[in-house]
């Protein structure tokens, strides 16, 4: 049996990597804002299941700004990064990053903040561990 990790050997960050494909894309061939919220908040699931190890639910998506296209073709870098833990609730800062295969070029195109919901196995809100000072 495992044991479970110290608080300062838990991921605080989650980094996934999309390809834009034509199927992800508006009639533009820029990346539908759903797609880029639903791969923000998988990016938020993750890395606040790490941190939690237990099951979490996304309270809330705060303040997020589209401010570059995200053409199809582009790579996609999501990084989900805990910067606050409260009692049960995790807060997660979102980046969307673009590059370009061919020249490399990479752009931040989209920022947001996530609240995570760490929960006990009856569903109720459970502690989550408190970031390292």
């Amino acid at each position: 049996m495992s044991e479970v990790p110290t608080a300062e050997a838990r991921p605080t960050q989650a980094r996934l990597l999309h390809m834009v494909f034509p199927d992800h894309t508006n009639h533009l061939g820029t990346l539908f804002g759903g797609q880029a919220l639903a791969w923000m908040d998988m990016a938020a699931f993750i890395v606040a299941s790490r941190w939690a190890r237990t099951t979490v639910v996304t309270a809330r998506s705060e303040q997020v700004d589209f401010n570059q296209p995200i053409h199809k073709g582009d790579l996609v870098e999501v990084v989900a990064t805990i910067v606050k833990v409260g009692r049960s609730s995790m807060n997660v800062e979102v980046e969307v990053i673009t590059e370009n295969l061919l020249s490399g070029e990479r752009k931040l195109c989209t920022r947001g903040r996530f609240v995570m919901i760490a929960l006990d196995p009856l569903g109720q809100p459970t502690a989550a561990p408190p970031l390292p000072l």
